[in-house]
């Protein structure tokens, strides 16, 4: 089977991976960023985000969560890895204000700090001297990257945490978030699928000790609490929020969930043909009869507090 899929498995020229990487960033923006509108507006509201609010963005993708605070008055702060999303974040983030206060979307007065990695990046440090931060948040669903588990990369995400919480001030929140039970979220079956194509002999309820390739992975009941924990944070009530994923067709939604990286690990492994062949298959049982994607999702929050 491993022979196979050597076989089969085409690496992509440098020059069509960076087309690919800006249509799944373009893709991102303008299709699936949105889908966690509901999370983030849950979140802000109960805790009471606004102009007193001092917040971090923990891989802040395109930025946004952080445009939303940044409406609510919150001074915003956030890094991320994918320097592409990060590029659009400063646009929305940064852009001068023009007289009278249209414009830039930094709030009244204030600028928002972005850059590239974790909470040791240098915009983290600057914001942080200038007062520690009330908030931090890590929107990114954590269980998207075997956060559940018990091997590297868990470790990682909880000294990024752990990292983060040492610039808030004592009594700050800390915000994770992930996917809520299986049954609840009807984008899971289609979400396997990449599991599956990536490695044909991993369970995606399986916990492994091996760092794996990022990819989804079945959310467990606890696992949250289990990372807040080895961050040293201490658990300061959670919630549910609705989070549909809804496309206006077919390809938008294959187009909207690519760009979401889970199916990265699979497109290599397989090929991109296959893939998307394979995500359309699965997404029919969504299709509406006007033709528009429909999937209920729910997910989960935890507040921690440092």
């Amino acid at each position: 089977m491993t022979s196979t899929l050597v076989r089969r498995h085409r690496p992509r020229p440098s020059s069509s991976w960076t087309r690919d990487a800006h249509a799944r960033t373009r893709d991102w923006v303008e299709i699936q960023e949105r889908m966690l509108v509901p999370l983030y507006e849950a979140v802000y509201e109960r805790l009471d985000v606004g102009a007193e609010t001092h917040l971090l963005g923990l891989g802040c993708g395109s930025g946004l969560a952080l445009l939303m605070a940044a409406a609510r008055g919150a001074t915003v702060c956030g890094v991320d890895t994918d320097e592409p999303r990060l590029d659009l974040a400063r646009e929305r983030l940064t852009a001068p204000r023009a007289p009278g206060g249209h414009g830039g979307h930094g709030g009244p007065g204030r600028s928002a700090r972005l850059g590239p990695g974790g909470p040791e990046s240098p915009c983290v440090q600057e914001a942080a001297a200038n007062a520690a931060f009330t908030v931090v948040t890590a929107f990114e669903p954590l269980s998207a990257l075997d956060a559940g588990g018990s091997g590297a990369a868990v470790s990682a995400a909880a000294s990024t945490l752990a990292a983060a919480a040492a610039r808030t001030e004592r009594g700050g929140a800390v915000v994770l978030a992930g996917w809520g039970p299986p049954e609840r979220c009807a984008t899971s079956g289609v979400l396997r699928v990449g599991a599956r194509l990536a490695d044909p002999m991993y369970s995606p309820g399986e916990r492994r000790e091996e760092p794996t390739p990022a990819r989804w992975r079945l959310c467990g009941r606890d696992d949250l609490e289990e990372l807040a924990a080895r961050a040293g944070l201490w658990p300061d009530g959670s919630g549910r929020v609705a989070c549909p994923f809804g496309y206006a067709d077919m390809d938008s939604a294959v187009r909207g969930l690519l760009s979401t990286g889970l199916f990265d690990a699979a497109e290599r492994a397989t090929d991109p043909t296959q893939v998307r062949k394979e995500i359309t298959e699965a997404l029919h049982p969504h299709r509406c009869a006007d033709g528009t994607v429909w999937m209920p999702n729910v997910f989960r929050y935890l507040i921690c507090r440092v």
